[in-house]
């Protein structure tokens, strides 16, 4: 099918050239210059079978901030490109997802209304060179940038590397749900024919 989409982002603070195929196997090439970010996003592409490039260059003398959130935003606009008009997809997704400890809920509706929620509170600050306050600003960028509505709850909480491993797995398992075509499905999955 070849759902594909390429965005570039380039601003005072941020450089980002991301490339997202909807339709992949899970390959990943990505270097944010945050180690534990970078591991979250090759986790997404894998666990949601998505082939994901993000090349990104940021202002991290600053801090994490520019970078983590410039991310979910061209993340996000990349999703949307991708899914096109969303004719036949299913629309709808949504993961009960265990990781150690952990248990978190995503589910997400590619409505064209961006929306967000999560009640994740993370017992450290940061893991590794990632402020874990960023993990919410991260997903926040992608759902606004993407035009979807996004929740997520934890469960049950613990590890902090744990709980943000669990949220983007969720979140890929979910998003590859709702992308996923529906033979069934004439046009769009809405009563306004429209999303």
């Amino acid at each position: 099918m070849g759902r594909k989409a390429e965005v570039i982002r380039d601003t005072k603070e941020t450089k980002i050239h991301i490339v997202l195929d909807l339709d992949g196997t899970g390959k990943a090439q990505i270097h944010t210059g945050i180690g534990f970010f970078d591991h979250m996003l090759e986790g997404f592409a894998r666990h949601g079978l998505f082939d994901l490039t993000a090349e990104v260059e940021g202002d991290l003398h600053v801090d994490c901030h520019h970078t983590v959130e410039d991310t979910g935003i061209v993340l996000g606009e990349a999703i949307r490109q991708a899914v096109g008009d969303k004719q036949g997809i299913r629309r709808y997704g949504d993961r009960v997802l265990p990781m150690d400890e952990v248990l978190v809920l995503c589910a997400l509706d590619l409505s064209g209304r961006p929306y967000f929620c999560s009640d994740a509170v993370f017992p450290t600050e940061r893991i590794g060179e990632l402020d874990t306050e960023m993990i919410r600003e991260f997903f926040y960028a992608v759902s606004y940038s993407a035009a979807m509505n996004l929740h997520f709850f934890m469960l049950r909480g613990g590890n902090s590397h744990h709980m943000a491993e669990g949220m983007f797995k969720a979140f890929a398992k979910a998003l590859d749900e709702a992308v996923g075509m529906d033979e069934r499905i004439a046009g769009v999955l809405s009563t306004k024919g429209t999303l």
